[in-house]
């Protein structure tokens, strides 16, 4: 009699996350993305300073797919660069406001009730009461405005949201079982918190991650709808967007691709979300 398969959980997350059309749509979707940012030179038609005035305005048609801006330059090849930018934003950001999140996050809730908590606690507090679009544009507003300083600002302002859920996780996983256990054996509070506890949060941490790339994205784009994220000859789909929105009558088409292409990114990040969401929770093979 043949033994019963077993199935690791590495792969019990995968199968949970397959019967989400929406969310394997959006990973395909990002990674077609990712690899048309990485390749950008190769894939761009023109450089990015590259300036055709005898082309300005042009609709789409064979020699541009999605016709051309003000100054002759192919809206395509300004997409692919600007895929780049705005996803290396969304990444950027993200791991500093995860990092910083979860280092706090784990500290508090593994002391909670101490000054450790309430101190990382009311710090975040402060940070996530103020609007996150007014602190940040405040921010960059101040300092040189650069893609640099759009990435740390918004992750040094997007970390408590991580904080708290991590938080939360520790204060259930610090009660378990194998956490007791680690303690009677003499296990350090350091070594306890990062390498037995942390990885038994890292679904959550990983949902929060993916949702927060889109939302950073989000962002990057209105700073540089507002000339405060990337500065010539740099380009994200925001600035174009800026760009093109005093010809929306005349030459549509250049506020239009860009914007739709943050709408897609967006969702995209969603939907994958969601369905990480779902796929780490043992409770949806019930």
């Amino acid at each position: 009699m043949a033994a019963p398969e077993s199935t690791s959980p590495l792969r019990q997350v995968a199968r949970r996350f397959v019967r989400n059309p929406a969310a394997v749509a959006g990973l395909m979707v990002l990674l077609c993305l990712g690899l048309v940012a990485l390749f950008a030179p190769q894939l761009a038609r023109e450089p990015l300073d590259a300036i055709h005035v005898d082309q300005r305005l042009r609709p789409p048609g064979p020699g541009h797919p999605f016709g051309t801006d003000n100054l002759g330059r192919d809206v395509l090849s300004r997409l692919i660069w600007g895929a780049r930018t705005s996803l290396s934003v969304g990444l950027v950001a993200m791991s500093v406001a995860v990092g910083i999140g979860t280092v706090v996050g784990a500290v508090a809730g593994f002391y909670a009730g101490t000054w450790v908590d309430l101190l990382f606690m009311r710090i975040a507090e402060a940070i996530s009461i103020i609007p996150v679009y007014f602190l940040v544009v405040t921010v960059v507003a101040v300092v040189r405005p650069s893609l640099l300083n759009v990435m740390l600002v918004i992750g040094l302002t997007s970390w408590p949201g991580p904080a708290q859920i991590v938080r939360a996780q520790f204060l259930s996983l610090r009660q378990r079982a194998f956490a007791e256990a680690s303690r009677a054996v003499g296990v350090g509070d350091a070594r306890l918190i990062f390498r037995h506890i942390l990885p038994n949060a890292s679904g959550p941490i990983i949902v929060s991650a993916t949702l927060g790339i889109g939302n950073a994205i989000l962002v990057e784009s209105s700073l540089s709808f507002l000339g405060l994220g990337a500065q010539y000859p740099q380009t994200s789909w925001g600035q174009m967007l800026s760009q093109g929105r005093q010809f929306l009558l005349q030459a549509p088409w250049v506020s239009l691709v860009p914007g739709l292409a943050i709408f897609l990114v967006v969702i995209c990040f969603n939907c994958v979300g969601e369905g990480l969401r779902e796929a780490l929770d043992p409770k949806m093979d019930e």
